[in-house]
């Protein structure tokens, strides 16, 4: 399936680099690239703060000698870590954006980006101040399309009107439909396509996860707190009697639902290995009926799930606020 749109032709899966960042692994990490590329995969997602640059050196490195148009690469940019990891801010000023797309060129080896764009916005910036930089660069030749992430529709409809805006990347998985709200019509409405991350819900729709304490997920994602997590892998059970029934695996089912909402929108699969990708990549093959869609929301209705699957994260003047 092809996601078309303008100039646009891009395979309705993406692989998302996130992963891609530990030098032991960089080989398989590479192999995993290029089994995408040969498998008509061609939105090759990162950012130039996964690992703090080394996911872009693992992206460059893979692509060398393959022809630049058979990849369309996609990067965010701006958000800011500590030496321990944790997240403290964003950096989407203007002033600023052209030197973080140079040292994504540096470390990418390419002399243009296909799509680039936020990683949030910032509410003491104007949004239209950060999208106009990028503009900039699309007129300067270094980027081709401008992409925002994981934004409201007034935002959405502002950037739109100071630069086309050619894909908006939002998290969406059976755990977390809020988008289908507003975010989905109005990005119909404008033309502009959807890049649906975290389909397997940070892992709780692995078909792996237990609630035995010895996998559990320590950060602030509320789906995964002490009161939550047992509803949820309630949920998760009911889900497994249909994957059971298919012959396929919770992943499966849960990334082939999202390929069945819509050729406007482009699942990443989050793989830095082989085994990963071939078997995410099996959901492609997946027919899901009305019927079958119908049973998996029902399961999946939005007042039976315990928690949100994304915390609140709102970033003023490059300070995280909640």
């Amino acid at each position: 399936m092809l996601y078309k749109n303008n100039d646009l032709k891009l395979y309705n899966v993406g692989l998302g680099c996130m992963g891609m960042v530990n030098s032991e692994s960089r080989a398989e990490n590479i192999a995993t690239i290029h089994k995408a590329l040969d498998s008509g995969i061609n939105l090759i997602n990162t950012g130039d703060f996964y690992g703090s640059g080394k996911s872009e050196m693992v992206v460059g490195e893979a692509l060398k000698g393959q022809k630049r148009e058979k990849a369309f690469v996609s990067v965010k940019f701006g958000v800011l870590f500590e030496p321990n990891g944790a997240m403290y801010g964003l950096d989407v000023r203007p002033f600023t954006i052209k030197n973080y797309l140079t040292q994504t060129l540096k470390r990418l080896n390419l002399d243009y980006i296909d799509l680039y764009q936020p990683a949030r916005i910032d509410l003491g910036i104007p949004i239209e101040e950060t999208i106009g930089a990028i503009s900039e660069l699309v007129k300067a030749g270094y980027v081709k399309h401008v992409g925002i992430t994981q934004v409201d529709s007034d935002t959405l409809r502002r950037a739109h009107a100071t630069h086309p805006i050619s894909l908006i990347e939002s998290e969406y998985s059976l755990f977390n439909r809020g988008i289908e709200k507003d975010i989905i019509p109005i990005a119909r409405e404008l033309g502009i396509g959807i890049v649906a991350f975290g389909a397997l819900a940070h892992g709780l729709l692995s078909g792996t996860y237990s609630n035995d304490g010895s996998n559990r997920f320590s950060s602030r994602i509320p789906i995964f707190f002490k009161e939550n997590i047992g509803k949820n892998l309630e949920l998760i059970e009911e889900l497994r009697l249909i994957a059971d029934e298919k012959n396929i695996t919770i992943p499966q089912l849960a990334i082939a639902w999202l390929l069945s909402k819509g050729e406007d929108i482009i699942t990443l699969i989050g793989a830095s290995r082989l085994s990963t990708l071939n078997d995410s990549l099996k959901s492609v093959d997946v027919k899901l009926s009305l019927a079958d869609i119908e049973k998996i929301e029902n399961i999946m209705a939005h007042d039976k799930i315990a928690g949100n699957s994304f915390p609140e994260a709102k970033f003023k003047n490059g300070l995280l606020v909640r």
